[in-house]
């Protein structure tokens, strides 16, 4: 086979070519810090980063959804807490009211400051966190207890349809507390039977056993919020627990992610420096394959 000087030409300027793509290819991964900047580099490369990109961000949207359950629960045992002082200062009041030494004047005093906490756990009832109302259920736009102006009657009308978050793959917690369990007819009932007995133009005042039988109504109030609390506490403790779970995925799914598509910058560099001694040593042995013309020598 006989080989020209164009042959030699042609083929020496394709390897050059060749040679100028692989250092333009390495120059790319020092620049941006990844393996592939297509994904016609390498397809492999590229599958993998989609799925795992998909995995971070589904992890990041657990993560967010945490949050929010977490702020739920937050406020949820926030008012609760306010609504056990609250129930602790009735309890005061009916043992003081239950005293034979009482007057009526006394009475009047006490029976105010019920109506003042029968008030203040209504306001507990329907507290709001960014506009959401947290004890409704998922009717979060609407009050769980309206009052009525004119007659001053309470609707108590709690959603108990529970408020469930995706907070990891294929598992859903409940984030709010079933208000039909606590802020319940029978609670506010309780209280209405404890200040109606303190009205002086009720009945006999100094039957102190209808005072004596609130006094365990409300503490069936007290303990109903309790409960509420105890299992709001566990599923707090649960929800540690899937947080920490989250934090370990996401530290996985990101290290798989960074060895499929970040470039080790060591190697990278070696790569070119290996190609630039390679490109020099060409171009120095295609200058003397290539035959001088007539003009090198009339030069």
């Amino acid at each position: 086979m006989r080989i020209t000087q164009s042959m030699l030409s042609n083929n020496m300027l394709r390897h050059l070519m060749d040679n100028q793509q692989k250092m333009d290819k390495y120059m790319k991964q020092l620049y941006t810090g990844k393996k592939i900047s297509r994904p016609s580099d390498d397809p492999v490369i590229a599958m993998k980063g989609i799925n795992n990109r998909t995995q971070v961000r589904e992890v990041e949207q657990f993560k967010r959804n945490t949050n929010e359950v977490q702020k739920w629960m937050d406020h949820s045992d926030s008012a609760l807490d306010k609504a056990t002082q609250a129930m602790h200062r009735l309890n005061e009041l009916a043992v003081q009211a239950s005293n034979a030494t009482y007057g009526d004047d006394d009475l009047k005093s006490i029976k105010k400051d019920a109506l003042q906490l029968k008030d203040h756990l209504v306001d507990i009832a329907n507290t709001k966190m960014g506009g959401k109302y947290i004890f409704n259920g998922t009717n979060t736009t609407e009050p769980p207890i309206k009052t009525d102006e004119d007659s001053e009657q309470l609707d108590i009308d709690p959603n108990e349809t529970p408020v469930e978050i995706e907070v990891f793959k294929g598992v859903t917690i409940q984030a709010n507390v079933d208000a039909s369990s606590v802020f319940n007819s029978d609670f506010f009932e309780n209280i209405d039977n404890f200040i109606n007995k303190l009205d002086p133009e009720g009945e006999d005042l100094d039957d102190d056993v209808r005072v004596d039988s609130s006094i365990q109504a409300l503490n069936d109030n007290l303990n109903a919020i309790s409960d509420a609390r105890a299992d709001l506490g566990a599923r707090t403790n649960r929800m540690e627990l899937i947080e920490n779970r989250l934090d370990e995925h996401e530290v996985t799914a990101k290290k798989i992610m960074s060895d499929n598509e970040d470039v080790d910058f060591e190697e990278a560099i070696t790569n070119l420096i290996t190609q630039e001694t390679l490109h020099r040593a060409a171009l120095a042995t295609g200058s003397r394959m290539i035959q001088p013309t007539l003009i090198d020598f009339l030069n």
